[in-house]
């Protein structure tokens, strides 16, 4: 099968086409043969040196697709061969055929096609679980998400506002922002231009915010939340270290947690998964939210696909098309 590898760490440039074997499902995975592949922060990670897969997973990038089953491992009841589905990847989506376990696979949500299917499992999988399951984000709450222009931004903003939360977002540009408000969002901030700090305290202090920056953006998090607020940090665009003075968070009972959806056990994404099926998928087939599209690249342009997305010029989610 054609793929993508990473034939040394670096920039987008050590991505390069390759043969490679297709893949044979073991107990309890299914193959998907790939129509469309996300393209997600994580893979430039990977492709830099700085997140290596899992031992058992594909060094090939790729953390979600959406394709057709054509094979299924011993123990898999729930998928068979010819059915369509969008999946959550260990690795390997660059390529035009992957496996993964078969409790990470989801239908095609209604009147959906398999590119914006592709764009689902990594946004959707890492924004309900720490915006939902962990933040615990309830209707009426105050909600700040960063990066509202990019894939986790805009699934998080759609999502919270469709569970009847407050939703606030930063992003660079006053383009950006527009599109934001679009989606749902009540005030988009331009961080060029506003203090988000000073904009949430007008506003009594978020009750949660994801966040995807860090650096000094920690800090200036905490000085955002209200009383009893919740910090949830899903990356580190500008380091993992800072100084925290943590008088503050005793005296207002902050909470500060965070994950990365890759390292997790299986049983716990297809925790997920179920989850998913049940209070999501009924809004993405109804088009209450949906991905927001940026830009669409072939398998063996994956290399400006990256550039594309390390430009920080994108609006929503980028693919590649491999079928």
């Amino acid at each position: 099968m054609r793929a993508i590898e990473i034939t040394e760490p670096g920039g987008p440039q050590v991505l390069q086409m390759t043969d490679r074997p297709r893949p044979e499902p073991r107990a309890d995975e299914v193959v998907i043969k790939i129509a469309y592949a996300g393209v997600n922060r994580p893979d430039a990670l990977q492709r830099a040196g700085l997140y290596a897969p899992p031992p058992t997973a594909s060094d090939l990038p790729g953390l979600e697709a959406a394709g057709e089953i054509v094979a299924v491992g011993g123990g898999v009841t729930d998928w068979s061969v010819g059915d369509e589905v969008c999946a959550l990847l260990p690795g390997g989506g660059y390529a035009e055929f992957a496996a993964t376990p078969a409790a990470h696979c989801l239908p095609v949500p209604a009147g959906m096609g398999l590119k914006e299917a592709a764009c689902l499992p990594e946004t959707f999988f890492t924004v309900w679980s720490n915006v939902f399951m962990r933040g615990n984000l309830q209707a009426g709450e105050r909600f700040l998400v960063h990066g509202g222009s990019s894939g986790i931004g805009t699934t998080a903003i759609q999502l919270a506002h469709a569970k009847g939360a407050r939703v606030f977002t930063t992003a660079g540009s006053d383009a950006k922002c527009a599109a934001c408000l679009e989606l749902g969002a009540e005030r988009a901030i331009n961080y060029r231009e506003e203090d988000f700090v000073e904009v949430m305290k007008s506003e009594g202090g978020a009750n949660l915010i994801l966040d995807m920056v860090g650096g000094e953006y920690i800090a200036r998090n905490l000085k955002s939340l209200a009383m009893e607020g919740r910090l949830v940090q899903i990356a580190f665009l500008q380091g993992p270290k800072t100084e925290i003075n943590f008088a503050p968070l005793m005296m207002r009972r902050l909470t500060i947690t965070g994950s990365t959806l890759r390292p997790q056990s299986d049983e716990a994404k297809a925790e997920i998964a179920r989850q998913l099926r049940r209070d999501v998928w009924p809004l993405l087939s109804a088009g209450t939210v949906g991905p927001v599209m940026d830009s669409e690249f072939d398998l063996a342009e994956a290399a400006a696909a990256h550039t594309r997305m390390e430009s920080s010029g994108h609006i929503g989610k980028i693919v590649l098309r491999v079928a």
